[in-house]
C-alpha cells in the first residue's frame, strides 16, 4: 500500500471515530425533552455525524484495500461535504457580522437593536412564530436570574461588562 494511501487510511479512519461523538450528541439531543433553544439543532447534528461517519468509513475502506471506485465517490462526497460546510460557515458569517450593538454612554455593556442586524435575521426573528420560540427559549434559561444572582444593585448592573444574550434577555424578561 503506498504512503498516500496509508495516510488516507488514518485520516479517515480518525474522522471516523471523531463522527462517532457527533452522532451520539446528535441522538442524545433528539432524545431531550422537546426544548425550543434545541429544536433546529437536534437532527441537522445526527445527518451532519451520519454524513462524516459514512464518507470516511468509504474513504478508509477504498484507501486500505485500494478500491479505485469507492475512493472516487469518497473524493466527489467529500468535495461536496467541504462545499456545504463551507456555505453554511458564510452564511453564518453574513447573518451574524452586523451584531446592531452600540454604545450607550455610562453602561459597561452595549445596547442592541433589531435595526442593526442583517435583514435575513431581522425577518426571521420578527416573524411571530419565530419570536414565540425565541421568547420561550430565553425564559427556559437562567440567564436572568444569573443576571439577578450577580447585580444586586441597578448601578452594579449598568457598571457591569454583560455579554449581548444577557442584555437582550433583561430587556425581554418582562
Amino acid at each position: 500500500m503506498a504512503l498516500s494511501n496509508n495516510l488516507t487510511a488514518v485520516l479517515n479512519f480518525i474522522a471516523f471515530l471523531c463522527s462517532v461523538p457527533i452522532v451520539a450528541s446528535g441522538i442524545w439531543l433528539a432524545s431531550q425533552p422537546d426544548n425550543e433553544c434545541i429544536h433546529f439543532v437536534r437532527w441537522p447534528v445526527v445527518l451532519l455525524g451520519l454524513l462524516v461517519l459514512v464518507v470516511s468509513l468509504t474513504g478508509f475502506v477504498g484507501a486500505y484495500w485500494y478500491k479505485e471506485t469507492l475512493l472516487a465517490f469518497y473524493l466527489c462526497c467529500m468535495a461536496i461535504l467541504i462545499a456545504l460546510l463551507l456555505t453554511l460557515l458564510v452564511f453564518a458569517f453574513v447573518v451574524t457580522r452586523p451584531d446592531g450593538g452600540y454604545a450607550v454612554p455610562g453602561r459597561g455593556y452595549r445596547e442592541y437593536r433589531i435595526e442593526g442586524f442583517s435583514s435575513w435575521l431581522q425577518g426571521h426573528i420578527v416573524d411571530s412564530k419565530n419570536w414565540g420560540a425565541i421568547r420561550a427559549c430565553l425564559a427556559e434559561s437562567d440567564v436572568c436570574s444569573r443576571l439577578t444572582r450577580s447585580y444586586l444593585t441597578a448601578d452594579q448592573f449598568f457598571a457591569g461588562h454583560i455579554s449581548p444574550l444577557q442584555v437582550i434577555s433583561s430587556s425581554f424578561s418582562s
